[in-house]
């Protein structure tokens, strides 16, 4: 270990004492990667000597070390102890963070998987988990306020059912404002919780799908923070909405430094771990009626013409001079190149322009 590195490793060592389940400091500030950011590379079809497919957790690591990278957020299912050995003699030779991507049971009396998945996790070095509470985007999986009603009160019953897990093994969960939670009800969740152990993976640009104001998510979520996803995203209006797409760093519409600043402020030892998913934009139909149907009972925290309103005007002073980026209509190594491309300008955005 040289001398700028065990300084850094000391200064982020130190800020992290507070912040149970962080198994080895935070690698100064660089900026980690998230597997999904490879999601056209990760576990390929077709293989390319250009861009040859990651088989496993330890071809994603050693590709990110060798970019530069601060360290990964990669699923943990699946693993051996010998393959999390593998992975933490890795992380402790390059110096790396490694935070896990976990599944929440799916009722709360059935945690003997989950359980089993945090144990791989810790013997791989993993402090923190991220996981989701929805696999889908609430305005397609959820068909009426009901259904959305009772996934709600499942969701909290299951996280409740782990937490306990989580303090026996000194594990800190992340949830993940995944295209489900708005900002406002997913900070009622975390104050009602009331636990050190489970707090927020903090997703930068999901919430534009729900009509948050992407700053104002942050304040509301950063006092929960636990590990992050840093995006940037770009929009276009369409006849029923507008479309979202992830761009390179500083391309898009968020405001990187403020929200970088907002994590810090609540969390000082927080990963900033980069998800640039290359894929075609998505569609978000907030003039469908069906849009708004689980959204009926949140009118009076701000859901409606307001929130729409304003994402709306957004959208319009924004659009991008040449249309938003499509790679699915290109040939799977050009998906591959370019993916490959945007990682690459992500990195080097946050080296040059965000200290990390």
């Amino acid at each position: 270990m040289n001398r700028r590195h065990f300084l850094a490793q000391t200064a982020a060592g130190a800020l992290a004492l507070s912040w149970p389940g962080l198994a080895r400091p935070a690698p100064a500030t660089r900026m980690g990667i998230v597997v999904h950011s490879y999601w056209q590379r990760w576990q390929a079809k077709t293989d390319s000597p250009a861009y040859p497919r990651f088989t496993n957790a330890l071809d994603l690591l050693t590709h990110c070390h060798e970019l530069g990278a601060g360290g990964i957020q990669v699923g943990v299912d699946g693993w051996t102890s010998d393959f999390a050995r593998q992975i933490r003699d890795k992380c402790d030779k390059w110096g790396l963070y490694l935070e896990g991507s976990i599944a929440l049971p799916k009722k709360p009396d059935d945690t003997v998987a989950f359980e089993q998945q945090l144990v791989r996790a810790k013997e791989a070095g993993v402090g923190i988990v991220r996981t989701v509470c929805s696999p889908g985007r609430r305005y397609e999986t959820f068909t009426s306020l009901e259904a959305w009603q009772t996934f709600q009160k499942n969701a909290v019953a299951i996280l409740q059912a782990v937490e306990p897990i989580l303090q026996r093994h000194t594990m800190r969960l992340g949830v993940e404002n995944h295209k489900d939670w708005r900002a406002h009800e997913m900070a009622l969740v975390m104050k009602q919780l009331s636990s050190k152990w489970i707090g927020v993976t903090l997703d930068f640009g999901n919430n534009v799908a729900l009509l948050d104001d992407p700053l104002d998510m942050v304040r509301t979520l950063a006092p929960y923070v636990v590990s992050t996803h840093i995006k940037d995203m770009a929009v276009e209006e369409y006849a029923d909405g507008f479309r979202l797409s992830e761009v390179p760093l500083g391309q898009g519409i968020l405001d990187l430094p403020a929200m970088i600043a907002l994590c810090r402020q609540h969390n000082p030892a927080v990963t900033f771990s980069l998800e640039m998913i290359t894929r075609d934009p998505l569609t978000i139909p907030c003039l469908t009626d069906k849009y708004w149907t689980t959204f009926a009972d949140t009118a009076e925290a701000g859901t409606g013409g307001r929130d729409l309103a304003r994402t709306l005007r957004l959208v319009r002073q924004h659009k991008p001079a040449d249309g938003l980026p499509t790679v699915m209509q290109r040939s799977p190594n050009d998906r591959l190149a370019a993916e490959d491309r945007n990682i690459r300008l992500c990195l080097a955005y946050g080296r040059e322009k965000l200290g990390l």
